[in-house]
């Protein structure tokens, strides 16, 4: 078993095609196609099965041996980084996956920090849902995400680091801002701009129950799964909207709107940071997760 055979069959394995992974690695789909086939008489037997003429699916044998790869070049790429830190040298990669209001309002002032004291790291940063932050934290194939603790699973590490709250979002003139306490039947009298129904949005479908037991059909004109999006719409009169929001986000509060809390049908929950048991730390991945959640205080 070579070491470029094996490199060949995780990027084929990893993106399901060979013309996808052809062009990950700069090789032909020829050279890849005969990696493979050499890597499947070595191993005496198929690690891959074609449906159709674009589709690839793996075997029990080829799930196995991506299972190995994966180890084994996550398990390289923390040697070359252990390697760099025994010269002294903090140079490596550091990947890292948020959903957009994370990465837009919260992040900005740690990056310039971070970079100011590494920056010899490179920063690779990916815009994505909840659900697929953690799907990426899961394949390896970012260093720590940022989602919910509510939403991380038992197998993964999550360490608490931004307490956050459910709101309803409305203009700062808008009814419901004069009322002391209200409901969902007052909520309901209000055109609604909500996230989009799915598994990959929780809230939605902790609303969509509590509308059902009450009997009530609210009016929905719009679906967004971007806060900033709704804020806008919002802002402009078109609608009331739910968001989980961090308790100091620096700039939505700018906006003309007010953001009224629902303790009742929300629990406070937590951003946190997310990585994999087995994933090795070097010194400038910990001093990044220490600076996100130790004491440091930025202006």
């Amino acid at each position: 078993m070579e070491w470029q055979q094996l490199l060949g069959f995780y990027h084929v394995a990893r993106l399901g095609s060979f013309t996808k992974a052809a062009e990950a690695t700069f090789r032909t789909q020829s050279a890849l196609s005969q990696q493979v086939r050499a890597l499947e008489e070595e191993l005496d037997g198929p690690l891959l099965e074609r449906l159709g003429k674009r589709r690839l699916r793996l075997t029990p044998a080829g799930e196995k041996l991506l299972e190995f790869s994966q180890a084994l070049l996550a398990r390289f790429e923390a040697l070359k980084e252990e390697l760099d830190e025994l010269k002294g040298q903090n140079r490596g990669t550091l990947r890292l996956a948020a959903p957009f209001t994370t990465l837009y309002h919260l992040l900005p002032k740690f990056f310039q920090v971070y970079r100011q004291q590494f920056p010899n790291v490179d920063l690779i940063l990916l815009d994505r849902s909840q659900a697929a932050v953690i799907a990426l934290v899961k394949e390896g194939e970012v260093d720590f995400g940022l989602a919910l603790e509510s939403q991380v699973s038992k197998d993964l590490t999550a360490r608490r680091w931004q307490p956050v709250q459910t709101v309803l979002m409305t203009p700062r003139d808008h009814p419901l801002t004069a009322l002391k306490r209200f409901t969902l039947r007052h909520i309901a009298r209000y055109p609604l701009i909500l996230p989009p129904r799915g598994p990959n949005y929780p809230g939605r479908q902790v609303l969509d129950e509590h509308f059902r037991k009450l009997g009530l059909a609210p009016h929905i004109v719009m679906e967004s799964a971007n806060v900033e999006l709704s804020a806008l719409y919002v802002e402009m009169g078109l609608g009331v909207s739910f968001a989980t929001l961090a308790q100091n986000l620096p700039a939505l509060p700018r906006r003309h709107l007010a953001f009224l809390p629902l303790p009742r049908y929300f629990k406070p929950v937590h951003l946190a940071v997310v990585r994999r048991r087995d994933k090795v730390l070097t010194a400038y991945k910990k001093a990044f997760i220490n600076l996100l959640v130790g004491d440091t205080i930025l202006s």
